[in-house]
């Protein structure tokens, strides 16, 4: 099972939480037989060893923006992975052909397995294996969830400093989970200049741009709900709940 993502493009947080809510019951199902082998390019840690991994349970899949987290069961490990622009996570059945190498592999005592591959000579996707404080450390650079962000913290957002939209949007530092291709259909739909500037949208602009990505919630939050991954074509991906809820 793998989310269809356009070869090329970076998953962006609407394709990492359609991944996460595929796998997360599959990789709980039986604790891990062999861990590895990665790709040296891969494996971005060395202490915890891959080995830890081995006989223990994962307690499912997490998501942190655009990254994907994998906390063992007694909550002594994280396996956090970036796919970056060409990595792709899928979890193979039992008796599922999959790639002879991949860049990193995971066997369940089930049979089943979770791999990584990577097309291109160029390996960035990586693979960290941590204890969950160093995890923590990892991702505390990261800004607020793009969903479940509310209209006042989206307000303060945009009035915090003068930048232009687009790499406000997408700085991962203010907002995570959004990308370029994310960033570049909200201000197309909203009818905003990739080159506005954040503090010099207006109120009337700016309410366009909240109504915008509050509308665009609610349909992602139907096309989650029934199960559907998120397809290639381009259409309208909501960054901001401002209702306040949160993804179910």
């Amino acid at each position: 099972m793998q989310a269809a993502v356009p070869f090329g493009a970076m998953p962006e947080l609407p394709e990492m939480e359609a991944w996460r809510r595929q796998l997360d019951e599959p990789v709980a199902a039986f604790p891990v037989a062999k861990a590895g082998p990665a790709h040296i390019a891969t494996l971005k840690t060395f202490d915890p060893p891959l080995a830890g991994l081995e006989g223990r349970r994962l307690r499912g899949a997490e998501r942190r923006g655009k990254r994907l987290l994998f906390p063992t069961d007694d909550g002594e490990l994280v396996l956090l992975v970036h796919l970056m622009t060409a990595g792709r996570l899928r979890y193979l059945a039992a008796g599922e052909k999959g790639p002879k190498t991949p860049a990193f592999r995971l066997r369940f005592e089930g049979g089943g397995q979770l791999v990584l591959t990577e097309a291109g000579s160029k390996k960035r996707a990586g693979v960290w294996l941590l204890t969950p404080e160093a995890a923590q450390a990892e991702l505390a650079h990261l800004g607020p969830e793009a969903y479940g962000l509310g209209a006042e913290r989206l307000a303060e957002i945009l009035t915090s400093e003068s930048r232009r939209l687009h790499a406000l949007l997408r700085d991962q530092r203010v907002i995570a989970g959004i990308g370029r291709a994310w960033a570049n259909e909200i201000l197309q739909a909203a009818k905003l200049s990739p080159f506005a500037i954040s503090t010099q949208l207006g109120p009337v602009r700016e309410s366009a741009l909240r109504c915008l990505c509050h509308t665009g919630l609610l349909l992602e939050r139907r096309r989650l709900r029934r199960g559907a991954v998120v397809h290639d074509h381009l259409r309208v991906r909501c960054v901001i709940d401002l209702a306040g809820e949160v993804v179910a």
